[in-house]
């Protein structure tokens, strides 16, 4: 079960202009990095606009369009420069609508050129600033929380310590989803790097445990010794599901969504404990019962030292051996 709290940036910043021809470029401060945060922002555009999202286009994220803008992290971007979309919308839509009520039936390409020609403002300048948020130590640090669990099963090895994931089933909790299609992806990918984290990648440093590296120097620094998951990793039977019915009742949250992408990354870790459920089982097979101590990541060393047997019980270490020969 995960919980995680999604915190505020100070301020958040779009630029819409639309053109005469009835096309809207959309200038935000945040940065796209394959999370779908153009998508989403276009989508609100389109949406608060009455247009098709084909008339809506992105000018990429630069400082001489949007400057100062927040750092896009925790997820949160999709909130609040969706809500600064959302307001300068409200801005435009306020400069039409007396088009709308005297032009009605015409189309938004029609409204616009009408206002053009009597010199109407087609440029806005949104902004949203997460209100009610005192920060840390305050009474109110984050805006709301966002909620996933999961459940995984595993195959472990314990000869070689190698495993498998048969089937991870997921539920996370993105408020109203903007993009189910996005949102779930997100949920997929960031279950995965999670797991990576959890039980694949593992950091070598020079120090006491590793005196064939140099001292302080770094020794994973490649594809070649430090490993991520890759396709083969995934789980495979693997199901997402976002949680239906479960608006986002924080105002003025926009559209009632809640930020998704690093919440699931922590719902990753149900591999870790899965697996060292596996081992426990392992353990208790040859007679060797209780608590034992598994770091973080559990490479297939670490599996496979766990799984106590007459073969490692002189080489584990003292938390992991028996009081007993295995």
């Amino acid at each position: 079960m995960n919980r995680i709290a999604i915190l505020s940036s100070d301020k958040y910043v779009v630029c819409l202009r639309v053109a005469a021809d009835g096309t809207v470029l959309v200038s935000h401060g945040g940065v796209e990095m394959g999370q779908g945060l153009h998508t989403k922002v276009c989508q609100l555009v389109a949406d608060c606009l009455g247009v098709p999202l084909s008339s809506v286009h992105i000018s990429e994220t630069a400082t001489d369009k949007v400057p100062n803008a927040s750092p896009t992290a925790a997820s949160a971007s999709s909130d609040m420069y969706g809500a600064a979309a959302v307001d300068a919308c409200n801005q435009l839509n306020a400069r039409l609508a007396p088009y709308r009520e005297k032009m009605p039936g015409k189309s938004f390409t029609e409204i616009v050129s009408a206002a053009y020609f009597d010199r109407v403002d087609l440029s806005a300048h949104g902004f949203y600033a997460t209100p009610e948020i005192t920060g840390f130590g305050g009474t109110r640090p984050f805006n709301y929380l966002t909620y996933g669990a999961a459940v995984t099963e595993v195959e472990l090895d314990t000869l070689t310590g190698d495993w498998h994931v048969l089937r991870s089933d997921v539920v996370m909790d993105v408020g109203k989803s903007l993009n189910p299609a996005i949102d779930i992806g997100q949920v997929e990918g960031g279950f995965v790097q999670g797991m990576g984290w959890s039980c694949i990648e593992e950091l070598v440093w020079g120090d006491a445990k590793h005196k064939w590296v140099r001292p302080g120097n770094l020794f994973t620094r490649g594809p070649g010794t430090y490993k991520i998951p890759t396709a083969n990793d995934i789980p495979v039977d693997f199901r997402v599901t976002l949680l239906r019915d479960a608006p986002c009742k924080q105002t003025p949250m926009v559209k009632s969504s809640k930020a998704v992408g690093e919440p699931p990354f922590f719902l990753g870790t149900s591999v870790f404990w899965a697996l060292k459920d596996a081992v426990y089982a392992a353990r208790e097979e040859v007679g060797i019962k209780g608590f034992f101590q598994l770091d973080a990541p559990c490479t297939p060393e670490r599996l496979r030292m766990a799984c106590c047997d007459e073969v490692t019980a002189a080489f584990a270490a003292p938390d992991l051996r028996p009081k007993a020969s295995c």
